[in-house]
């Protein structure tokens, strides 16, 4: 046998047990971490859709859709289909998790961030099923519908991490911006935190709590809205001065800086035509996806502070 013939006896076997994966982050890896990204974007639109149009019990039983049914029957008319579809953006977003992580299994010394980040974002969406399948079970809850949103969004700001350390060199990083703009960024988060909190209580406490038998928490929603309005100008009020700040001294997170001011602003206007205008579902609907945008934006930003340490390329 000759030497060519048996290295390739040899590399055969790993080719069948993985050989085939990526050593590096490469076009594959970052496809499917967009598409893993838009997918967790979007489930959110659809989770919202159930909620809106009242579909949260469309289907009124988890794993299954009734007792004798996976999928939804013609009894259940357009709330089932919903329902179901948003079921369905589940597994999508899952597979897509999952094609992440064993993309990115050959790097997990070399590249333990991606790895542990595609831990999370798939062992997160299983919990979601989860929590999913909880809050079918007790009619509900507002309390668990809320957090299952939070969640949502966490998931899509994990994903937008990933993205941007796909996009970084491996290795040890220091801080890019000046450690005052660092706090300042930090204390901003809390801003985005809370707006974000008071704002799932509102929508929580209003006419859209997933169906039309649902007991709400039993807060005031007039009051809440108000309440939701103060770190949510708090909010505006410093990622301006960040904004500027990062501009005047060229700092790398000046662009996305910029996007989340965008997005902050068109929140703020969607949030207050939707409160002047009963709360159409649309527009309801619309403000969940841009805080979670927002959210994901606000997570590229605190990312950008560091960069690969000047030792270490």
């Amino acid at each position: 046998m000759s030497a060519d013939t048996r290295s390739t006896a040899v590399a055969s076997p790993r080719a069948r047990r993985g050989g085939w994966l990526p050593t590096t982050v490469d076009r594959r890896v970052r496809v499917f971490a967009w598409l893993s990204f838009l997918a967790e974007t979007i489930i959110i639109g659809t989770g919202g859709a159930v909620r809106l149009t009242g579909s949260g019990l469309g289907c009124d039983q988890w794993p299954l859709c009734t007792p004798g049914s996976l999928v939804p029957t013609p009894e259940l008319g357009v709330h089932g289909l919903i329902e179901f579809g948003n079921r369905t953006m589940t597994s999508v977003v899952g597979i897509l998790a999952l094609i992440v992580l064993v993309l990115v299994w050959r790097m997990r010394s070399s590249r333990r961030d991606l790895f542990v980040l595609a831990c999370v974002v798939l062992g997160g969406i299983v919990a979601q099923a989860i929590v999913g399948g909880v809050t079918v079970w007790t009619g509900l809850n507002p309390f668990l519908v809320g957090f299952h949103y939070v969640a949502s969004l966490t998931l899509v700001c994990v994903t937008a991490a990933f993205l941007v350390r796909a996009y970084s060199a491996p290795g040890p990083r220091e801080l890019a911006v000046p450690r005052w703009y660092m706090i300042l960024t930090h204390i901003t988060t809390l801003a985005l935190a809370l707006t974000i909190f008071f704002g799932v209580l509102t929508t929580g406490s209003g006419p859209h709590s997933g169906d039309a038998d649902v007991i709400r928490q039993g807060f005031d929603a007039t009051i809440l809205a108000h309440v939701h309005s103060w770190p949510g100008y708090t909010l505006l009020a410093l990622v301006v001065v960040l904004l500027a700040s990062s501009w005047a001294l060229r700092l790398p997170t000046r662009r996305w800086m910029t996007a989340l001011l965008g997005a902050i602003v068109v929140q703020i206007v969607v949030g207050i035509v939707q409160a002047r205008n009963g709360l159409p579902a649309p527009l309801v609907g619309i403000h969940m996806v841009l805080a979670a945008l927002s959210a994901a934006a606000f997570t590229v930003v605190v990312l950008r502070m560091k960069r690969p340490r000047v030792d270490a390329r």
